[in-house]
């Protein structure tokens, strides 16, 4: 007899399983035994406890750290607990929590690094629409709020279904590091 087989009364769910081997390092807080990690090479008034920061000072570690772009005043980095199949976050290398400490060539090179990446996911991704989003301060979401950084979200047609709704669950089909590898040379 296999699980499928017991009776459930009307009362109790039945599960199904999702596949989703990224969530296991959310669970854990990212423990476990890992390679050496580069030495960080700190920015001028970086946050050694920002990830952001972290990911800005060891570019040897990229793919680990799944950075995806880098630009003179820029980091594009996917999000590794998703809320959609290709969500990145855009940040300044610098650490800095609020647009007006922006210089002019940051905000340009922010916000042309935002135009190029809407561009290659809807290439590459096919996406249909976008979610582009800054929170501002902790109380507004922001979960760094010491450190800017945008959110792209891609978007499909169809992409809500009953899974979030009735499940409370969302699924996320490709790995981040399939992903890693469809996006690193976009920018």
């Amino acid at each position: 007899m296999s699980f499928r087989d017991i009776p459930i009364s009307e009362n109790q769910p039945r599960y199904e399983q999702l596949w989703a081997p990224w969530r296991l390092g959310y669970i854990q807080g990212d423990a476990g035994a890992e390679a050496p990690r580069a030495e960080p090479s700190w920015l001028q008034g970086a946050d050694h406890d920002c990830f952001i920061c972290l990911d800005a000072a060891t570019p040897a570690d990229d793919r680990r750290n799944l950075v995806v772009g880098r630009g003179g005043q820029s980091i594009v980095i996917l999000n590794r607990y998703p809320y959609n199949n290709g969500h990145l976050l855009v940040a300044p290398l610098a650490h800095k929590g609020r647009i007006d400490q922006l210089t002019t060539e940051e905000h340009v090179e922010l916000m042309q690094t935002l135009a190029k990446l809407v561009k290659a996911l809807e290439e590459r991704m096919r996406a249909e629409g976008f979610n582009v989003g800054l929170n501002l301060g902790k109380i507004a979401g922001a979960g760094l709020p010491g450190h800017l950084h945008w959110h792209i979200v891609p978007r499909w047609s169809g992409d809500t279904n009953f899974m979030p709704v009735f499940a409370g669950a969302r699924v996320i089909p490709q790995a981040l590091d399939a992903l890693w590898e469809l996006l690193s040379d976009a920018l």
